[in-house]
């Protein structure tokens, strides 16, 4: 199951989410999303979780806890869609 995590601290480590996520099951991934120029948090991540049921449990107990003093919002993520207007040409979107 892949879980969004938003709202975190640029002090929130992959290894924190994955000690906090690791409680309710096996951990498959962690990825927090960075800026490719600065390599600064963007303040949202992913977590992957073997079992299903264990991710439904962690969102109902992990959503709006507190993390590196913010209230994380923790929700099952959705597909990436396809994005509006935009045009792809040998791989790129312009």
């Amino acid at each position: 199951m892949n879980i969004y995590v938003g709202n975190l601290s640029q002090q929130t480590s992959e290894a924190k989410l994955r000690d906090l996520f690791a409680t309710y099951g096996e951990v498959e991934t962690v990825k927090i999303i960075t800026d490719n120029i600065t390599n600064i948090s963007k303040g949202f991540g992913f977590v992957e979780m073997n079992n299903k049921q264990d991710g439904i449990k962690a969102i109902q107990e992990l959503n709006e806890s507190a993390v590196d003093s913010n209230s994380i919002v923790v929700n099952e993520a959705r597909p990436k869609s396809a994005q509006p207007g935009a045009f792809k040409f040998n791989n790129k979107k312009y």
